[in-house]
């Protein structure tokens, strides 16, 4: 009998019921943001049939509007048409927000961008690997890029039936870790009630799966599945509840990582679940990228009010070409790990994406947008210290 060496990771579309929500939570983040670059947002969204809740806490100059954007997003995924039983008209939308704890907030109000406290405790996350040149896991990548590829050819006009919920799911064969393989692929994908079914799947076969695997240069005779269950009509909110945060694996690394547990959409950037998470993957990808290991995790610690990180940790995987000490020395000589430094450094409050472009196909390994802690840029410092 064969062995096999599988490792899975799966991903969703825009049109996913809990991306619904991670995308209104976070374009009206972008709203806020751009009303009140100091607005603090923690905002949480709830949608099933036709009925969208949007609740949290909101401390912005002016509160934007709500609603309108809650159904711009759900117009611009495509949830355009009553048979979807979740539409942009036809939602009713229920807003409950109110302000920022007064408590949290003297914790993460500061003068200086050094004083700046963490938005809570907690722990998170960085990993990178110099398996592919954007040090991201190939499964991962590999899942987003199918779905993504799928909406845009949905919106296009171009894929005929389908409808906006998607997801994906890639299974990679490491048993010679220096030549992986893709070992199955599989997709789920909405369709219309009147849909070809031999044409949909041949297409979904023919025209999305071979070329995105071919995309990375790997095999194309794996094994593929197609709406396994044999229909999906129903799906988006309609089909099943949709809620924020829900798919936090699928944001980060796919299950190559660990997770802390704390999800990314809706929260500004005094958050360390959010800003903390993105810096661990800063440090663990130009740490790999200089060198230091073929695979990297950092994980960091925080307590609510402190500006420096009560615990760093770093794991090379059995990796021992520098020791850790070494390696700790070197993100403190590099990094600076304080929340409003953070910040700063990558212009959280003003930044050069849109969050709400975030909320879709990873937060990390995003090649199409500029994203500060994707840089490479402290690779030659590091490699100086080394």
């Amino acid at each position: 009998m064969k062995k096999y060496n599988l490792f899975t990771s799966e991903a969703v579309s825009e049109g996913h019921p809990d991306k619904v929500c991670d995308q209104i939570a976070d374009a009206i983040l972008d709203a806020c943001l751009q009303l009140d670059e100091n607005a603090r947002v923690a905002c949480e969204v709830f949608a099933t049939t036709d009925y969208v809740l949007i609740g949290g806490e909101i401390t912005c100059k002016k509160l934007p509007d709500i609603e309108k954007i809650a159904r711009d997003v759900i117009r611009d995924i495509g949830y355009t048409k009553p048979e979807y039983l979740f539409s942009d008209k036809t939602a009713k939308i229920d807003i409950k927000v109110q302000a920022q704890s007064p408590d949290i907030a003297q914790g993460v109000d500061a003068k200086k961008d050094e004083d700046v406290g963490a938005g809570d405790q907690g722990i998170m996350f960085g990993y990178a690997s110099a398996e592919n040149e954007g040090y991201m896991p190939l499964a991962i990548v590999i899942a987003h890029k199918l779905v993504r590829i799928a909406t845009n050819l949905r919106k296009s006009g171009l894929f005929k039936y389908a409808r906006p919920d998607m997801k994906s799911q890639v299974s990679v064969d490491y048993s010679d870790p220096n030549k992986p393989r893709i070992d199955t692929v599989l997709m789920s994908i909405q369709h219309d009630e009147d849909y070809d079914e031999n044409e949909f799947k041949k297409y979904v076969h023919e025209s999305i799966m071979i070329p995105v695997v071919k995309s990375f240069g790997l095999n194309t005779d794996f094994k593929y599945l197609i709406n396994p269950t044999g229909r999906f009509v129903l799906g988006g909110p309609a089909g099943d509840t949709g809620v924020t945060g829900r798919k936090i694996i699928v944001d980060t690394y796919g299950g190559a990582g660990h997770h802390g547990g704390g999800a990314f959409s809706g929260k500004d950037p005094t958050k360390v679940d959010r800003s903390a998470s993105y810096m661990a993957r800063y440090v663990a990808k130009n740490l790999c990228a200089a060198g230091v290991a073929k695979r990297i995790e950092i994980q960091l610690g925080y307590a609510i009010g402190c500006p420096e990180p009560v615990s760093i940790y770093v794991d090379t995987f059995g990796e021992k070409k520098y020791p850790k000490e070494k390696i700790l020395e070197i993100i403190d000589k590099v990094f600076d790990l304080r929340p409003g430094m953070i910040i700063k450094n990558f212009s959280l409050k003003k930044p050069t994406f849109k969050y709400h472009e975030l909320s879709n196909y990873g937060h990390f390994g995003r090649p199409d947008l500029n994203i500060p802690w994707e840089k490479l840029d402290k690779v030659e410092e590091i490699k100086k210290l080394l």
